[in-house]
């Protein structure tokens, strides 16, 4: 077989499915319902591109960062609806990596898995800066103190290390090694207490409401909406984070696909209200990207007058931020283990702990990689790089859906995107639109990531590929 057929060589979609769930040493239990698996992508998405993001976008598009939340909105349901057919056909733990490996082969699927690992952790690590911040905001209205920035600040931001982003990504491993199900039952605690703060900061925003504030709407044009677009579309990943928990789905081919589309639903309706309330409530011109991490608890104090409200909205982001970076450790270790069963990363990633029957070593390997990232790297940076990532993946998730349906039109679907093959077509043009508002500096980072990864695939994946090692 030529060096091209091999690496272009796919992976039957039966033998993905079948492989499901089986890890070195034991298995992964099927024990997340539908609520589960939507609240658990809800986990991942709601909180960052409000809590964290939405100051540094205002700047950038004004007022008119609420079409941005909007446009980076349709651009993922697109890529949903694609994902959520995937979802359904191929229901296992390497999401994109997965469905690129059965339709583009090993080589797509490897750079895929490679663009995952740097959306995943990066993003986790870019929540978890934030959180410092407002857990500052917390104990300041609650106890009158804070904690020094040499420990709650990356060096690039004036700290020393960013203690506060560490202990957040230890305390949810913690959570994760304990297993998927308690994890999954963590989470909707999480969610259901970030959905009512962030209502209950609509609120109080709405009381002092301008509506001069949206005057001059768009200040930086289409540009300015397009760049802000690019910078909050890594906050709608949550449903790539859901696609994860296919393994551990009880009804995967059915629940996989409606968590996708309810989750994204209930994600925008929130961010679009948020956005609304906090700009009617704030001049737009009021929001400093240097000083945005803490933005929401800030606003809830004016429009408050006083400091109660914003100790809520303080400690709801500090829930959800939490919610945000398990749900999404979770999602990377998941990848993780479905690249290891196939060869590509070393065995020690699909180790299953028989009485535990969770990735242990995985989990604890990734905890550790994030915490580097969270402690030492500044906010602005980890978003736009996860942006990147975000979108290459997607863009190859609609066009796996396109070259599926031609390839094996037979196979059992538990859901279809609409309007084929319009929106899988859109939803990968649209992805390249936004990437193109990325600047140049991000794409020489995404080139400098993806040319590290190509290197580590022909030292050790290509000659530990499982499926290489079959073919005579």
């Amino acid at each position: 077989m030529t060096l091209a057929r091999r690496l272009f060589r796919t992976k039957p979609t039966e033998r993905i499915v079948a492989e499901g769930g089986h890890g070195e040493g034991g298995e992964l239990r099927r024990t997340m319902s539908l609520w589960q698996l939507t609240l658990f992508s809800v986990g991942a998405t709601l909180g960052t591109g409000i809590f964290v993001i939405l100051g540094q976008a205002v700047p950038k598009a004004g007022p008119a960062v609420v079409l941005s939340f909007v446009l980076a909105a349709i651009t993922a349901l697109f890529s949903a609806l694609s994902y959520a057919e995937l979802a359904g056909t191929i229901p296992v733990s390497g999401s994109s990596y997965s469905y690129a490996y059965a339709t583009l082969g090993e080589l797509v699927a490897w750079v895929c898995g490679w663009c995952l690992m740097l959306e995943y952790a990066v993003s986790v690590a870019a929540v978890a800066v934030g959180w410092g911040e407002y857990l500052n905001a917390f104990l300041r209205a609650l106890f009158g103190f804070t904690l020094p920035e040499a420990v709650t600040r990356s060096p690039g931001q004036g700290g020393v290390v960013n203690v506060a982003a560490i202990v957040i990504v230890l305390l949810a491993t913690w959570l994760l090694l304990h297993g998927a199900s308690e994890s999954a039952t963590a989470n909707a605690v999480f969610v259901v207490i970030k959905v009512v703060v962030l209502l209950f900061f609509c609120m109080v925003a709405f009381t002092a409401f301008q509506t001069r504030n949206f005057t001059p709407f768009a200040p930086m044009g289409v540009a300015g909406i397009t760049a802000a677009a690019s910078q909050v579309f890594f906050s709608y990943i949550g449903f790539d984070a859901a696609s994860t928990a296919g393994e551990e789905a009880r009804n995967p081919r059915r629940d996989l696909p409606l968590a996708i589309i309810l989750s994204l639903a209930i994600v925008t309706a929130v961010y679009v209200l948020v956005a609304m309330a906090a700009i009617g409530a704030t001049p737009w011109t009021s929001f400093d990207p240097d000083k945005s991490e803490a933005s929401l608890s800030h606003i809830a104090d004016l429009a408050g007058g006083a400091s109660w409200p914003g100790l809520i909205v303080s400690f709801g982001a500090v829930i959800a931020i939490a919610s945000v970076v398990l749900t999404v450790i979770y999602g990377q270790t998941r990848i993780l283990f479905a690249m290891s069963r196939d060869g590509l990363i070393p065995r020690i990633f699909q180790r299953v702990a028989m009485r535990r029957q969770v990735p242990v070593a995985n989990t604890l390997i990734v905890a550790a990689f994030i915490s580097v990232l969270a402690g030492l790297v500044p906010l602005g940076r980890l978003a736009e790089a996860t942006s990147i990532g975000t979108l290459f993946a997607f863009a190859i998730v609609n066009v796996g859906v396109l070259v599926l349906r031609r390839r094996s039109p037979e196979l059992p679907r538990g859901f279809r995107v609409p309007l084929f093959p319009a929106t899988p077509v859109l939803g990968a043009i649209l992805c390249v639109v936004v990437m193109a508002g990325l600047a140049g500096a991000t794409w020489a980072a995404f080139g400098l990531w993806m040319l590290v990864g190509l290197i580590c695939y022909f030292l050790y994946g290509y000659g530990h590929s499982r499926l290489n090692a079959e073919v005579t």
